[in-house]
C-alpha cells in the first residue's frame, strides 16, 4: 500500500510539473513576442491560468473557443455562461473577464486627441473600440478644429435612443466651449443592425438643422456595431 502511495505520489508530481513547466513556456513565449503566433484557445488558456494553481488548463480552453467560436466570443461570454463549459468556476473565468475589463478600459481611454480624422471609417476604427461591445446604446459627439483633428469627445446619452434625450444643448454647448469647428455625432445599436431607424434620421435632422443656426456643422453621422459601421454622409442620408 506505501509503495502504491508512493508511486501516485509520484506520478502525480511528474504531472504538476508538466503543467507547471508549460504554463511557464506559454508565459515566456508571451514575454517575448507578445500574442504574435498564438493559437486562440492558447491566448484563453494563458488567462484561465491565472484563477487556476494547478490544473491543466488546456482542454478546457479549447472547448471555450468551440462553445463561443472564438476568441472574440469567449471575451464576450458573460460569467454565466463561462462557467457553463466543465472545468471552469467563478475564479478561474477571473483572467478572461479581467482581460476583457482591461481591454475595454484602454481602448477607451487611447483615442489620441489632436489627430486628423479624415473619413469615415477612420472614426469608425476609434468608435467600434469605444463602443462596439456596450449593451446598452451610447450617443457620443467627436468635436474637431478647422483642421479635423479630434479635440474631445463628449458623451450625450446612454440608453434607448430617442429625439428627446439628445438635447441639441448637451451637444453644442461643449463645442461652442471647446472652439469646435465640426462634430461627428456617433451611437451603437448593441442588436449589430446598422440600419438608420427613423428615429436616428430625426436626430440627425434636427441637430443638423441646430448646425447651421451655430456655425458648427455636423458633418456624419456614424452607426456602430461589433462587426462594422454605418456613415449617414455616406449613404447620401446627411
Amino acid at each position: 500500500m506505501g509503495k502504491d502511495s508512493n508511486l501516485r505520489q509520484t506520478e502525480q508530481k511528474k504531472i504538476q510539473q508538466s503543467r507547471a513547466g508549460h504554463r511557464a513556456r506559454l508565459r515566456t513565449r508571451f514575454i517575448q513576442s507578445g500574442l504574435d503566433g498564438f493559437l486562440d484557445y492558447e491566448i484563453v488558456e494563458l488567462l484561465l491560468t491565472l484563477g487556476t494553481p494547478r490544473k491543466d488548463c488546456k482542454q478546457t480552453a479549447k472547448a471555450v473557443i468551440k462553445e463561443f467560436h472564438g476568441l472574440r466570443g469567449a471575451l464576450d461570454a458573460t460569467l454565466e455562461d463561462l462557467q457553463k463549459i466543465k472545468g471552469i468556476g467563478s475564479m478561474n473565468a477571473f483572467g478572461i473577464k479581467l482581460f476583457q475589463a482591461i481591454s475595454e478600459k484602454y481602448a477607451k481611454e487611447k483615442i489620441p486627441l489632436k489627430i486628423p480624422l479624415t473619413s469615415p471609417k477612420q472614426v469608425a476604427e476609434y468608435l467600434i473600440e469605444l463602443l462596439g461591445r456596450e449593451k446598452k446604446e451610447h450617443f457620443l459627439a467627436l468635436l474637431l478644429d478647422a483642421k479635423n483633428n479630434l479635440i474631445n469627445v463628449n458623451k450625450i446619452t446612454i440608453g434607448i435612443l430617442n429625439s428627446t434625450l439628445v438635447h441639441p444643448r448637451e451637444v453644442f454647448e461643449p463645442a461652442i466651449r471647446h472652439l469646435a469647428a465640426y462634430i461627428i455625432i456617433a451611437h451603437n445599436h448593441p442588436s449589430g443592425n446598422l440600419e438608420p431607424s427613423v428615429e436616428d434620421l430625426k436626430i440627425t435632422q434636427r441637430l443638423v438643422s441646430v448646425g447651421e443656426l451655430t456655425g458648427i456643422n455636423i458633418i456624419d453621422h456614424l452607426i456602430i456595431s461589433s462587426e462594422g459601421y454605418t456613415s449617414l454622409k455616406e449613404k447620401g442620408l446627411l
